[in-house]
């Protein structure tokens, strides 16, 4: 993949100081080979301008591409749309695997619970394998539960699934997921806004809750507590127009008040994925 002087430029920047796209745009007008980015003497500056000076001599993008990371600055064509709709968008997605399902148009997030039941797995059994058969990419973020139940559920019934990761490509979250992530990199599509160096934390999973809702058509929620990481994706979502869908719980499930509140709020309530199918072929 080619990238300009300019997007190799804000891929060095965002390398040195991950940040979205607006922030670091800022630094970049009149100044678009960010020399000398910031001019103030504080010692975090300092060492931004020492760690841009040392990225300068460095072939970035070269020891990316041996590590099978593909980086997509903001501006590069491949950079998907939708994101650009967010108030804060990635400046760069570092991308393993076919980046080309960041193409295809019905892109379906489905989340929920990271203590899913097996009520989960019998709501994957009954609306992924419509999905696939309509050619729609499964869209999760590789967490433990609901996120898992949901790239398997893609892969087994032979469709295509993107793993949208709270940290970079360096470390491994959660390591019980070690085999479901290599498989998604070699054969689907593990997508994250942080540079491979940066290690999970509480502060990147609601950020990548964003891109989650961000790349995709419509989300789906199964299980859910009323208050949590996933009810922040689709709030998200519902904030950013997209269509939520909701699995009905029992009403004597701790798991089922984040759904069940949503239905009440006028969330469509599902039971297979023929209705998601038809919402997409309507709209």
């Amino acid at each position: 993949m080619n990238l300009s002087d300019q997007e190799l430029e804000l891929l060095k920047l965002h390398y040195a100081w991950p940040a979205s796209y607006p922030v670091l745009k800022q630094h970049l007008s009149g100044n678009p080979r960010c020399q000398n980015v910031l001019h103030s003497s504080t010692v975090k500056q300092k060492k931004l301008n020492e760690r841009l000076r040392e990225l300068s001599s460095l072939p970035l993008l070269d020891l990316l591409y041996e590590k099978g990371i593909i980086p997509i600055p903001y501006t590069h064509p491949d950079y998907p749309t939708r994101l650009k709709q967010l108030i804060d968008p990635p400046a760069v997605l570092y991308t393993k695997g076919n980046k080309d399902l960041l193409k295809r148009e019905h892109l379906i997030a489905i989340v929920g619970s990271r203590k899913a039941t097996d009520y989960s797995v019998l709501a994957m059994e009954q609306i992924v394998p419509p999905l696939v058969r309509y050619n729609a990419v499964i869209v999760s973020g590789l967490a433990k539960g609901a996120d898992t139940l949901a790239h398997e559920a893609a892969i087994r019934y032979g469709g295509d699934t993107i793993a949208v990761l709270g940290n970079g490509f360096f470390h491994l979250y959660p390591k019980e997921n070690r085999e479901l992530e290599a498989h998604i990199g070699r054969h689907h599509l593990l997508v994250t806004e942080y540079p491979p160096y940066q290690p999970p934390a509480k502060w990147t999973f609601p950020m990548r809750n964003r891109i989650i809702s961000g790349l995709s058509k419509s989300l789906v929620i199964t299980e859910s507590a009323e208050k949590s990481g996933t009810m922040s994706t689709i709030e998200h979502a519902l904030d950013h127009g997209k269509e939520v869908f909701a699995v009905p719980g029992p009403i004597d499930s701790p798991l089922s008040l984040g759904p069940n509140k949503l239905l009440n709020e006028g969330a469509q309530g599902i039971w297979n994925g023929f209705q998601i199918v038809e919402s997409l072929v309507e709209s």
